[in-house]
């Protein structure tokens, strides 16, 4: 039985280290890193959102629905989580979501078959992505009937640990491989969080196949 899958794309920190703004927002080879993130993750979704907050506008071009945190003072990606596991509740058909990061221009174009497959048509397991033995608890796919113990979780216990609320459930680790290139190795979850990150994407960029 085919799997429903919502995408949210979690916008909503506050970009300290790249001294604030958004950076999906930046110019990656003259496109920004949102429209490239929108790019790799919207074929694979049914539908798609982005978590972000403050002043909707400035994503103007961004041709989907537009989330603020349901939880007030920007209590991290838990927070975007649980808003868009409860949009797609709402306003969708999905019986999954799945999430990813704002800042990662590079991200598998297999993730979301990867990561259904994990799951194997359960309704009680969260897949994580996973690379070079590390977990990316901000990719990965989240049953929607989770918005509401992860409410609870959030607000009631106050718990903001992306990794404490998978670990409480059930799930599962899925390997993505590095991708050797001429003169490095790109891990696909590779994230602009500095303005060195940002040089270093568009080293990238350069070497990936048209």
């Amino acid at each position: 039985m085919s799997v429903e899958v919502a995408g949210v794309i979690l916008a909503g920190g506050l970009s300290s280290r790249m001294g604030g703004g958004d950076k999906g927002l930046l110019l990656l080879g003259g496109k920004s890193v949102l429209d490239r993130v929108t790019a790799q993750f919207a074929p694979q979704v049914g539908s798609l959102a982005l978590n972000a907050n403050g002043d909707p506008a400035r994503f103007s071009g961004f041709q989907h629905a537009i989330l603020a945190d349901t939880v007030t003072g920007f209590p991290g990606p838990l927070a975007g989580i649980l808003t868009g596991l409860e949009w797609a509740a709402s306003k969708t058909k999905a019986q999954m979501i799945a999430t990813v990061a704002a800042d990662t221009p590079f991200l598998p174009q297999n993730l979301i078959a990867e990561l259904t497959a994990a799951v194997d048509g359960r309704d009680d397991v969260i897949a994580v992505a996973r690379s070079s033995g590390r977990r990316h608890p901000t990719f990965a796919l989240w049953p929607v009937e989770f918005g509401r113990p992860l409410r609870h979780f959030l607000v009631e216990e106050g718990n903001r640990r992306v990794l404490s609320f998978i670990e409480r459930h059930h799930f599962v680790e899925v390997d993505f491989p590095l991708q050797p290139l001429l003169n490095c190795t790109l891990d696909p979850f590779f994230n602009i969080n500095t303005p060195a990150d940002l040089v270093e994407a568009e080293r990238i960029l350069k070497e990936l196949p048209a």
